[in-house]
This record gives C-alpha cells, sequence and structure tokens, in this order.
C-alpha cells in the first residue's frame, strides 16, 4: 500500500509545547532538520538511542548509545568475520543514568559510561568520531559525512502521543582504528561503511520491527539499502529508500518482506515499488532479554543485498553485494 508523505524542507520541532507530535513535522527529509529537544519531557515512554553499525572486511562493529525513559541500556560488540570471535559488553542501567544524549542529531555530542564500557560520538569537522572502549577492544573511528550526502529522516505518527523520529544514514565512508587484544586494525574509507540509526520518540508497549540496510560500491556507483517493515503500517509514513551516489530515493510504500523465522539464514527478500532486493546471510547476532514486562528479541543477521532498483525517474540500477544486514526485532517495553 502506497502512503502519501510530505517531504519536509525547512527545520521544524518534533513537539509542541505541550509534548504532543507536531503535526508540521509529520513527514520526510533529506536532511536531519527536525529538531527533538521536546522528547524526553512529559508522556513517558520516551526513547532516544544512537546506534552505529561499522562494517569492514575483516570486521564488524556496533555500538549503541540509549536512554529509555526507566532505564539507560548500552553495547559495544565486535565480530571477526574470519574466526567469527566476538567482543561484547551490555550495560542495563535502572533507572537511567551516567548517559547524555544529543538533544537534536548532530548539534551536541552523546556519551555513555558505566563499567567496563565506554562510548562517545562526537560531531567533527566533516563526519561524526565514534570512540569507545570495552575489555579488549578500543576504537576511534570518524564516519565522514561527504559534501552532498543525503541522509534518510523519518516522522512516523501512531498518535499525538506515540510517534518516532528515525534517521537513517548509510553509505558514510569510514575511517580510524579498531584495536582488539592489543592489534590494531586500520579501517579504511575505501572498504568500510558506516550506518547510523538515530531515534527519538515514545513507542507502543508492544512492537515488531524489520530493518535491512545495507552500504557498498556496485558497478561503478555507491549504493546504500535502507528498507523497513511491520512498524510503520497504518501510519502514513514509510522508512524505505535507496541510496545512489549521494542522493536518496524515497519509496513511499510498504515493502514486501519474506523470510523463514525457523530458517532464517536462508535468503531473505523485499520487494515492491521499484525494488526487488534478495538479501543472503552469513551470521546471525541473536539477541534475548526476559525481564517479565520487559523483553527483547532480535536476530540481526549480517550479510550481502544484490538486485534491481527502479527510481521513479531515470535508469534502473542493479546491485550486488552490498553488505549489511537484515533484522527481525520484537520489543516488549
Amino acid at each position: 500500500m502506497s502512503a502519501r508523505e510530505r517531504e519536509i524542507t525547512a527545520p521544524v520541532s518534533l513537539t509542541l509545547r505541550g509534548g504532543r507530535l507536531n503535526p508540521a513535522a509529520i513527514g520526510w527529509a533529506r536532511h536531519p532538520i527536525i529538531e527533538t529537544s521536546g522528547v524526553g519531557r512529559g508522556f513517558g515512554r520516551n526513547k532516544r538511542w544512537e546506534y552505529w553499525n561499522v562494517l569492514t572486511p575483516t570486521h564488524i562493529l556496533a555500538l549503541t548509545v540509549s536512554s529509555l525513559d526507566y532505564a539507560a541500556v548500552h553495547e559495544v560488540w565486535v565480530f571477526d568475520r574470519e574466526t567469527e570471535q566476538t567482543w561484547h559488553r551490555s550495560a542495563t542501567v535502572l533507572p537511567s543514568r551516567g548517559v547524555t544524549l544529543a538533544p537534536t542529531l548532530e548539534t551536541d555530542s552523546s556519551s555513555a559510561r558505566v563499567r567496563e564500557l565506554s562510548i562517545d560520538i562526537d560531531e567533527v569537522e566533516g563526519g561524526t568520531r565514534l570512540r569507545g572502549e570495552i575489555p579488549g577492544v578500543q576504537f576511534d573511528i570518524v564516519a565522514h559525512l561527504p559534501a552532498g550526502h543525503e541522509r534518510l529522516a523519518v516522522v512516523v505518527p501512531w498518535s499525538s502521543r506515540r510517534f518516532q523520529y528515525t534517521v537513517k544514514d548509510v553509505a558514510r565512508p569510514a575511517e580510524g582504528t579498531l584495536t582488539i587484544d592489543g592489534t590494531e586494525h586500520r579501517v579504511s574509507p575505501t572498504d568500510a561503511w558506516a550506518v547510523l540509526d538515530h531515534g527519538r520518540g515514545r513507542w507502543p508497549y508492544d512492537i515488531t520491527w524489520n530493518w535491512g540496510a545495507g552500504s557498498g560500491r556496485s558497478h561503478g556507483r555507491v549504493v546504500g539499502v535502507q528498507f523497513g517493515g511491520r512498524w510503520t503500517q497504518g501510519t502514513g509514513s514509510t522508512e524505505n529508500a535507496m541510496y545512489i551516489d549521494g542522493t536518496i530515493h524515497k519509496i513511499s510504500e510498504e515493502l514486501e518482506w519474506h523470510y523463514d523465522l525457523a530458517d532464517l539464514m536462508a535468503p531473505w527478500r523485499v520487494i515492491g515499488e521499484g525494488v526487488d532486493a534478495t538479501f543472503t546471510p552469513f551470521y546471525n547476532k541473536v539477541t534475548r532479554t526476559n525481564l517479565g514486562v520487559v523483553a527483547s528479541s532480535t536476530d540481526q543477521c549480517f550479510g550481502a543485498w544484490s538486485g534491481t532498483f527502479a527510481p521513479e525517474a531515470g535508469e534502473p540500477v542493479a546491485f550486488s553485494q552490498i553488505e549489511g544486514w537484515a533484522e527481525h526485532v520484537h520489543n516488549r517495553w
């Protein structure tokens, strides 16, 4: 089902003075121009996070800084693609403390400090600097922001009190160092990519979603994949787009996701509105948390996207081996 979405081209506040959703913010933008400092006040269930993933030919690095109103939840995860060895530290802090999140994306720094885990996210000239440390791992990486690089920013409205602002930023060249057990690994912008999931909003208690992302070069072009599913249904918004050579091509349709929950390592397929993409996994990062009222189940499969995209204007684009992930998540939070 196609959605009628409005492109937002000027800065606007996500919330009204009383904390409810500002109707003028509903839509999508090519840059993170939505002001979100009102999230964190009123109505409870405020959820704020920064998730960055850096994928290199040899390693995958993921980091999360978040405050879910009642708790701060942070994570650093590193995966060696050859040996499948992992280094991991996560923390759930009740009540939420030891965390700083920028009121609005790229206006300030975000950070987390808990025992045996530190993360710093800072805006620097030409990009975003990601630094952190857990036992056995240190990293210092800049996600470059090339001139003209567009990001997908979307406001998803469930109601005036329940809404989400998300920025999905794919295909950011990454550069720096990842040090594991004393061995330094160089991260090169020629073959390493960073992806951002920035979130500010107030969610329903029980929700399921799909997210597919990928970054890389194919047939001489820089290609970014950004697909979402389930959680936006019925809202009039989608978080679907393709990124081609710096430009976001918005897809205002709920795409069809086809995958087998009993065999998530089998190929996935996403189709609709000019998209026909197949995702082939090589590893499933499984996370399960059950604290009774609060629970989370995540299968984040890493692999590669291949397929075709036909934009509204221009020639169809074929792409192959665009590395990233596809995930199935069910949260009670």
